[in-house]
């Protein structure tokens, strides 16, 4: 008999502290109801009782802040539902991907309050990991083919209460290029993106292009993800090699050795 608790991971002692648990618990409590099974006394006590650690904290942050994005339109497309579960699968395997979906799509179901539950996310996981929530739930809105401006109001809703700095969201806003503005009141193009992706005006000297590319390598390099996991790290990875080709399409329109 399969105890739910388990699907949580290492972040439940935390999470069960706060509004995250009370949202958990009730998607949990839908879940057993459809699975119609019983619940272990021992073993789930087991499991209210287990350390948190970062790998699980930041797990079940994009559990909840997932669904609160793809709920955003009003709609849940069926890509969106993919590119979570291909995520998961990437980021923690097979087994726990198929695990931590079952308790995403009760979380489809419940009223999640964005302050309080990124309130809590942001007490219990470091700025780059929450820096590369933000990249996630990025990719997760467009993973439809485009961005509606409900889900951009919900990301920044998110990114605002997880103390992330405007520069920042802006940067990884941008780090789609054009396509990732289609569908909202933001229009950009290419080149604008690369700048706003260094975090720099496009009328900013070479030397202060220069010095954005050193603080963003620093910022995004994906050692500051250790501890969250091999795959997490390779998608830290993708983020750098952006912050990389912008620079570098930067330099070469400039000219800059």
């Amino acid at each position: 008999m399969k105890n739910i608790f388990k699907i949580l991971g290492g972040g439940i002692g935390w999470a069960l502290g706060g509004p995250l648990g009370a949202i958990l618990g009730l998607a949990a409590g839908h879940l057993i109801s459809e699975m119609n099974t019983g619940n272990d006394e021992d073993s789930t006590q087991k499991h209210f009782t287990r350390k948190p650690n970062q790998t699980g904290d930041f797990h079940l942050s994009l559990l909840v802040l997932s669904a609160l994005v793809i709920k955003a339109d009003g709609k849940i497309d069926q890509r969106e539902l993919d590119e979570v579960r291909l995520n998961f699968v990437r980021m923690f395997g097979k087994e726990k991907a198929n695990e931590s979906f079952s308790i995403f799509k009760s979380l489809l179901k419940e009223k999640i309050d964005i302050q309080e539950v990124s309130t809590q996310i942001r007490r219990h996981i470091n700025y780059s990991a929450r820096l590369q929530v933000l990249d996630y739930l990025f990719k997760i809105a467009n993973s439809d083919g485009s961005i509606v401006q409900e889900e951009v109001d919900v990301i920044r809703k998110i990114a605002t209460h997880l103390y992330i700095r405007s520069n920042d969201f802006n940067s990884i806003y941008a780090m789609y290029g054009r396509k990732y503005y289609r569908g909202t009141s933001t229009k950009i193009n290419h080149k604008e993106a690369n700048y706003k992706i260094l975090e720099v005006k496009m009328t900013a000297s070479d030397e202060e292009v220069k010095k954005a590319y050193r603080q963003l390598v620093r910022k995004y390099h994906p050692d500051k993800l250790q501890g969250l996991g091999e795959e997490v790290i390779e998608a830290g990875r993708e983020k750098f090699i952006k912050v990389q080709n912008a620079y570098e399409e930067i330099c070469k329109e400039r000219g800059i050795k």
